[in-house]
């Protein structure tokens, strides 16, 4: 073999045992749940951690593979800083002020409600240690969700600061957590952020306050219909029923109402989007929050829905319905008489039954796409079949499974108690509404229209013409 023909070598020897990075080393103030969650979290991403704790040798246990100093070695060691203490024992941050100087820190602390101090905690963090940097971050994870790691549940990070280096720091720092980060600006959003943990399920409160009006409406007017009524022109206490039977009224009504309600929106918005001619205008306020808790609203009817499937699951097991059973039995057998088979009653009760059941199997289908899990697995063509068609197909379901419950009902006078429509009916106004106003949407003419003005075509108003006119 020629010398130019010599193959190339491979070296035996690892390539990075020359030149191993050391650990970029950080520091936390504070070792309560959050500072130890943070710690474990950050030993785990590869960084080395120290502690700053006043009683170095006692403040109790901290992660494996951590070291534990005074505040000031702690801080001079390491350039950023996580601040993991309350706000009101932050009066020693003061005199660490030349420790601290031009190192990064980052306050993760919160309050117990709104407006509990005039400033925020990072403002007031930055006014005590002034030639530092400060950046508000972590404070929306809680001690478990830094634990468990991103999957677990929060993956945002939010943060803001006045110095875009610092920002870029801790942004490092939480994208190697596995955490995304969204930057809200200037340390002047740091009150918005302190507020985010306060929030108690901002989405859902339209949603509960709608479901508990709903039903303490319908409770009332059922037992005013069902259990005041007959004990006022009859003198019988069925009180007893309010336990089942009654409960297994209003859970269904107010379901079908709530189903409708999450069509709704999407209807007026169309209704909108077809007379303004465009679809580059915001729809109003209330529209917008309205069709934001869509998903909070359907997993309300669904809850709901399982409540009535229950409740009519024990309906033959009940005392009073075995009585009424036996005693009907009995005396059918004492006057040697038999019942004949109502075939038309049995297509009603059959249908009635199988539009409930294929309701309640699609609305168990909507509820599963809408878990994170689920619909992160879809596409967007997919999600939108199945929570949209599908979604109709199961008002619609259901809609018919309660005009067959009623059937010829609103034909009889007896069942208007004190003048007053039985609740079944007022349940199926809305869902009415719905189904009738999406049907004309679907009619062609007005189906065209819409899909061009949602793919981008505005309608020119007749005034924009004549002031085009006149401008050229």
């Amino acid at each position: 073999m020629s010398k130019e023909e010599k193959p190339e070598s491979m070296s035996l020897y690892p390539l990075g045992t020359a030149a191993a990075p050391e650990p970029e080393l950080l520091c936390i103030f504070g070792t309560g749940d959050l500072g130890r969650s943070l710690g474990q979290r950050l030993l785990q991403s590869g960084y080395k951690v120290v502690y700053g704790s006043r009683r170095p040798h006692s403040c109790g246990p901290v992660p494996q593979g951590a070291q534990v100093m005074s505040h000031t070695a702690a801080a001079q060691s390491a350039s950023v800083v996580f601040i993991c203490i309350q706000r009101e024992h932050y009066g020693f941050l003061e005199q660490l002020a030349p420790q601290l100087k031009r190192k990064v820190l980052v306050d993760v602390s919160n309050n117990l409600r709104k407006n509990l101090y005039p400033e925020a905690n990072a403002e007031y963090l930055q006014r005590l240690t002034p030639e530092a940097y400060v950046v508000k971050a972590f404070n929306t994870l809680s001690a478990w969700a830094l634990q468990n790691g991103p999957s677990d549940s929060n993956r945002q990070v939010y943060l803001c600061g006045n110095s875009t280096e610092a920002k870029e720091a801790v942004t490092e720092i939480a994208t190697r957590l596995g955490f995304s980060v969204q930057d809200r600006g200037s340390l002047s959003a740091a009150r918005e952020l302190e507020d985010f943990p306060l929030q108690l399920f901002p989405l859902w409160r339209l949603p509960l306050r709608l479901a508990f009006g709903l039903t303490a409406f319908f409770f009332f007017y059922l037992l005013t219909r069902d259990v005041i009524y007959t004990y006022a022109t009859q003198k019988k206490d069925i009180s007893f029923r309010i336990m089942v039977s009654l409960a297994n009224k209003v859970f269904p009504i107010v379901s079908l109402i709530m189903l409708a309600l999450c069509y709704l929106p999407g209807v007026i918005a169309a209704v909108f989007q077809l007379y303004r001619g465009t679809k580059y205008r915001r729809f109003p306020d209330w529209l917008d929050r309205w069709m934001l808790c869509r998903k909070q609203l359907g997993l309300l009817a669904l809850a709901f829905a399982f409540l009535h499937v229950l409740y009519t699951l024990i309906i033959p097991i009940r005392y009073y319905v075995r009585y009424k059973i036996a005693a009907s039995t009995i005396a059918k057998m004492k006057e040697n008489q038999t019942s004949e088979l109502d075939t038309t009653i049995a297509w009603r009760s059959d249908s009635y039954y199988s539009m409930g059941i294929l309701g309640f199997g699609l609305y168990v289908l909507l509820g599963i796409t809408s878990l994170p899990s689920v619909s992160n697995a879809l596409s967007w063509r997919e999600f939108s079949f199945i929570q949209s068609k599908l979604g109709y197909l199961t008002l619609f379901f259901c809609t018919f499974h309660t005009y067959l419950y009623g059937w010829d009902m609103f034909l009889r006078s007896s069942y208007y108690k004190w003048y007053t429509p039985p609740g079944y009916m007022l349940s199926l106004l809305v869902p009415s509404v719905v189904l009738v106003l999406k049907l004309l949407l679907l009619l062609p003419c007005v189906d065209r229209s819409l899909t061009r003005i949602r793919q981008g075509w505005e309608r020119t108003e007749p005034q924009d013409d004549s002031q085009k006119s006149l401008i050229t």
